[in-house]
């Protein structure tokens, strides 16, 4: 049996392999959602740990929920907010401290404690009206030592455990039916050891969830996909299972990884390297299956080179983008040079739209 090619949704069929851009705050930096679908995307994933801050659940619900008040119309994923509180704590730890009941961290720019627990965890983003969420998990870097890396596999089965029975528990006093509930996803946890991987799994498989994620960091020290890690993971999940490789957004990584049975993937890297001037083109055109095994497909344009001043062409003469359809990367370079918003729009919107080619590109990759 294959991998799935899709995946139903509360919002409707989700076609899959599909790259989610990140929209932390609920929009995708410079764009609309009128431009964001424009561009193909035809989900986003949407930043816990940061919404709860700015503008607030409360407000949130307010505003009728992260569809409403975005004006995002298709599927929105939000993930737990681990990853974004063990990368604050981790970095200086005046900022919180996790603990087995949970996170305790205090924004850099607040006084305010907040507190991130399994249970609240779920309850924020079935408040959200996400289609798609995640469990908890205690994310690691992937060369922490084996001892925090058991540590975080026991808790992320833990909290995973407890946010199965907080989802059951919203949904039955909601008397949801099957069909109109939010699809759950566990998170596994293990680093770069196999044992810990295999664990984690066969606990959170147990457990049951519609969906895993790879969690904890896919890259080793030297920027390297840690393949290896993905491949068992894969391995691990059995095929009627949709897989979400959490955190990786660079094609070729996306490429390698759909060939192992990924079908989903999130990064901010397209949208920030659109702000940075680094434009993504398909260099040559090879067949799909050879964009696993072959990087030189893929190729940055850098708009700020001194070259492309007076270039009229556009920055990828193959793509139908509403960027290179009616602008040229010399009138592109000029926009950067000023620091113009218009920029920032029309390079977002071209690597967006990569993307969306890429995953055209790489739906007979899918296993």
């Amino acid at each position: 049996m294959g991998t799935p090619h899709s995946l139903d949704l509360n919002s409707g069929i989700l076609r899959l392999p599909q790259y989610l851009p990140d929209a932390t705050f609920g929009q995708v930096r410079n764009l609309s959602a009128e431009q964001t679908a424009a561009s193909g995307m035809e989900a986003v994933v949407m930043n816990t740990f940061h919404l709860m801050q700015k503008p607030g659940a409360s407000t949130v619900k307010s505003l009728g929920g992260l569809h409403t008040m975005s004006g995002w119309k298709k599927a929105i994923f939000t993930d737990s907010g681990g990853f974004q509180a063990y990368s604050l704590i981790r970095q200086n730890a005046r900022y919180g401290s996790m603990t087995d009941n949970g996170i305790v961290f205090i924004p850099e720019d607040s006084k305010r404690k907040y507190q991130l627990t399994p249970e609240k965890c779920i309850q924020l983003q079935m408040g959200f009206d996400a289609n798609v969420i995640f469990c908890l998990d205690d994310c690691t870097h992937i060369d922490d030592p084996l001892e925090e890396q058991e540590k975080s596999v026991a808790r992320t089965i833990n909290w995973a455990r407890r946010c199965r029975d907080e989802f059951d528990r919203l949904t039955d006093e909601k008397q949801s039916q099957k069909a109109e509930r939010p699809k759950l996803f566990g998170v596994v946890q293990g680093g770069q050891s196999d044992a810990l991987r295999k664990r984690c799994a066969e606990a959170l498989l147990e457990i049951g969830f519609d969906g895993y994620g790879y969690g904890g960091w896919p890259l080793d020290a030297e920027s390297n996909l840690v393949a290896d890690m993905l491949a068992l993971l894969r391995e691990l999940i059995p095929t009627d299972y949709v897989i979400h490789a959490l955190g990786i957004g660079h094609p070729p990584f996306i490429a390698r990884c759909t060939a192992m049975g990924y079908g989903i993937f999130d990064s901010a890297m397209p949208t920030r390297d659109a702000r940075h001037g680094r434009l993504y083109t398909f260099k040559k055109q090879v067949p799909p299956q050879a964009m696993v095994k072959d990087d030189t497909w893929f190729g940055y344009v850098y708009v700020n080179d001194k070259r492309h001043y007076k270039t009229s062409k556009p920055i990828e003469e193959a793509c139908d983008c509403p960027t290179c359809e009616k602008y040229s990367l010399g009138y592109l370079r000029h926009l950067f040079k000023l620091n113009d918003g218009l920029f920032y729009q029309l390079a977002t919107l071209h690597n967006l739209h990569f993307m969306a080619r890429l995953m055209e590109k790489l739906t007979d990759v899918l296993p």
